[in-house]
């Protein structure tokens, strides 16, 4: 699976200085430096070069500074990664390409250029805030038919968490979750009922929320 190769490619970034966390804005990895404002890298992983591996990082170029396209090594080494014609396109469109081998070895095949131009800036924003607001890494990149466990659904269930003791009113949420009074108001989920004015109850819906993602504390869950 996609995922595999998420870990690899993750250290690989990791040790270029880079903060690393998946399916963010539907990009595999979104990937920021500690500079401000952040150098912004997009990763795409595929089990194997291809054309549609290509086409999702065009998608994603606008709102990236770097974009890395990863996937697996081919066992006999007559992949695409081993194609002149692919790195040269990768390089055309200003891309990176990683080969992980199955060892889980990252190897640069093509190295993107510094800082390519930023062409979507309001995509761009969307994706540093999402990671800057995320906790921890909760998502494994190239995850699919799974719900992502996004910064608004980590709030949410910090809501439900807090009321699974019992109604709470929301100005006592708000102190340890900012968007407390939004989420319970929208109610996205489904997870909470309005007990009185002010005041929110968890719904079976909510606690079955919290069976499926067990809460832990926010100091351990960002390590």
């Amino acid at each position: 699976m996609e995922t595999a190769l998420y870990r690899p490619v993750k250290r690989f970034l990791e040790k270029l200085g880079f903060t690393v966390k998946g399916e963010i804005g539907g990009c595999d990895l979104v990937a920021l430096s500690g500079d401000a404002p952040p150098i912004v890298v997009i990763g795409e992983l595929k089990l194997s070069f291809n054309l549609e591996l290509v086409l999702q990082a065009v998608d994603r170029a606008g709102a990236a500074d770097e974009v890395w396209l990863a996937a697996r090594m081919s066992i006999n080494g007559k992949g695409r990664e081993s194609d002149a014609r692919y790195r040269n396109l990768c390089r055309r469109l200003g891309f990176g390409m990683l080969g992980v081998t199955a060892r889980g070895d990252v190897e640069v095949l093509v190295k993107p250029p510094t800082t390519a131009p930023r062409r979507d800036p309001k995509k761009r924003s969307r994706l540093v805030a999402e990671h800057q607001r995320r906790i921890g890494d909760p998502a494994m990149g190239g995850s699919t038919r799974a719900p992502i466990m996004t910064a608004y659904r980590q709030q949410a269930l910090a809501c439900a968490s807090a009321l699974s003791g019992g109604p709470q009113k929301v100005r006592d949420l708000r102190k340890d979750i900012p968007d407390a009074g939004k989420i319970l108001l929208h109610n996205v989920y489904g997870w909470f009922d309005r007990a009185e004015r002010g005041v929110y109850a968890l719904t079976d819906a909510g606690r079955a929320a919290l069976k499926r993602w067990p809460q832990q504390p926010l100091e351990q869950a960002a390590s």
